[in-house]
């Protein structure tokens, strides 16, 4: 188990811990899925780490919370990124009715919210982010549960 923890004292540090993540990510050019899971209260940052991850990958438009949504998905060549919020999702057998299986593949990054909610019908993370309260900080838990994260956290 390869574990990383940080404290972001700010929004701008959340971001940047999630643009470095990118960065491996684009380092790395593996084709296979990447699943990163993203745990935390409401509004602990996951969304807005969500969002330095995918801007540092070349999004430069607004990115948007898929809590009512679901998903979002950015096309940012060579990957297609997937980011769910499950927060509202009643059942996890609804990933099966939204077409979960259209999200997986090669070149696909999966970012989920809540995935505790889609349990059974996700890829197994390869990266776990845990974002905490600490005081007016986040502490920050990243966890690989693969080879594949091991190789993106020991660079990180």
């Amino acid at each position: 188990m390869h574990v990383k923890q940080f404290l972001a004292l700010d929004e701008a540090t959340l971001m940047a811990i999630a643009a470095r993540l990118a960065e491996q990510v684009s380092l790395q050019g593996n084709s296979a899925t990447l699943t990163l899971y993203l745990y935390g209260e409401l509004g602990a940052g996951k969304t807005t780490f969500s969002r330095g991850f995918i801007q540092a990958l070349g999004h430069s438009g607004k990115v948007k919370s898929p809590t009512y949504t679901l998903v979002e998905s950015y096309q940012l060549p060579p990957w297609q990124l997937h980011h769910f919020d499950l927060y509202r999702l009643a059942d996890p057998e609804e990933l099966e009715f939204m077409g979960i299986r259209d999200y997986l593949g090669e070149h696909h990054i999966i970012l989920a919210e809540w995935p505790q909610r889609g349990s059974g019908w996700l890829p197994k993370a390869d990266i776990t982010i845990s974002i905490d309260y600490a005081g007016t900080a986040r502490s920050m838990t990243l966890e690989a549960l693969t080879e594949r994260g091991r190789g993106l956290l020991e660079t990180l």
